[in-house]
């Protein structure tokens, strides 16, 4: 299936260039009952029996008590598929549900960093991975820069404070127009959860934004990532990376300018 091959292409490029699974490692998936972390699993699952080097995969859930529609079909469809599948209920989540219904994404995303960290401990993992896709490094950047002033995005590879778990997010090179229609090709069961449904955000402002640009630049989101992998600290305003005082042997404001162009990758 060509759409498969290109999925597959783009992790593999993802996960080759940034390091993200290495010989002997144990990746836990988040699935959050969405396209994304679907086709996410999938995509490591083909690629495991694949790959030149040894890793093993298994799947996890959080329960925070947000969920539309029941979590069986999931469970039912993972297990078909003969997934290794853990699903919580995190307590502390259903309990700030209850006691804050109107909290806020940033405390809600802490409670769940927590449970996901104990999880993957318990099972033996290594590696976390999480299903965000081309969409959200591309909303990440351009939030920052229009909200809260810093050139910034979402990290292909980070690790955890205690340096304990490396996170990655191998669709990085994935948009959800894929993702969508991949998920759809699987039948795999789709379970909305309540935050996706929230309008009024900065977040659906962007996506509306991103639809209306894409009608005429449809690669726009492959070069916003192009972007993000070629920084020219001497074209900014950060002073530490500026030649203010000519010291530089070569370019500066006055070097001759490349004409960017759109880039399409893959």
């Amino acid at each position: 299936m060509e759409l498969e091959k290109t999925i597959l292409r783009k992790v593999g490029e993802a996960i080759g260039r940034f390091k993200m699974i290495r010989e002997g490692d144990r990746v836990a998936v988040g699935l959050s009952g969405g396209k994304d972390s679907v086709t996410l699993l999938e995509a490591l699952l083909l690629l495991q029996k694949r790959a030149p080097i040894h890793f093993t995969v298994c799947a996890f859930t959080v329960e925070q008590g947000k969920f539309l529609s029941p979590i069986a079909p999931f469970g039912e469809y993972l297990k078909a598929r003969g997934v290794d599948w853990t699903y919580v209920e995190d307590g502390p989540s259903l309990r700030l549900l209850d006691e804050q219904p109107d909290h806020g994404c940033d405390l809600c995303s802490r409670f769940r960093r927590r449970a996901v960290y104990s999880i993957a401990r318990g099972l033996g993992a290594n590696v976390i991975a999480f299903g965000h896709t081309a969409d959200d490094f591309c909303e990440s950047f351009l939030r920052n820069a229009m909200f809260t002033g810093r050139l910034s995005a979402l990290p292909p590879v980070t690790y955890s404070r205690k340096r304990d778990f490396r996170l990655i997010r191998p669709l990085v090179y994935v948009t959800e127009t894929l993702t969508r229609d991949y998920a759809q090709g699987l039948g795999a069961p789709v379970i909305p959860c309540g935050c996706s449904q929230k309008t009024g955000t900065v977040r659906r402002t962007l996506r509306d934004m991103f639809g209306e640009i894409e009608r005429d630049h449809p690669f726009l989101k492959e070069t916003l990532l192009s972007a993000m992998g070629r920084i020219e600290t001497g074209r900014l305003l950060d002073t530490r990376f500026l030649d203010l005082d000519g010291d530089a042997e070569e370019g500066g404001f006055f070097a001759e300018e490349e004409t960017p162009e759109l880039v399409k990758l893959g």
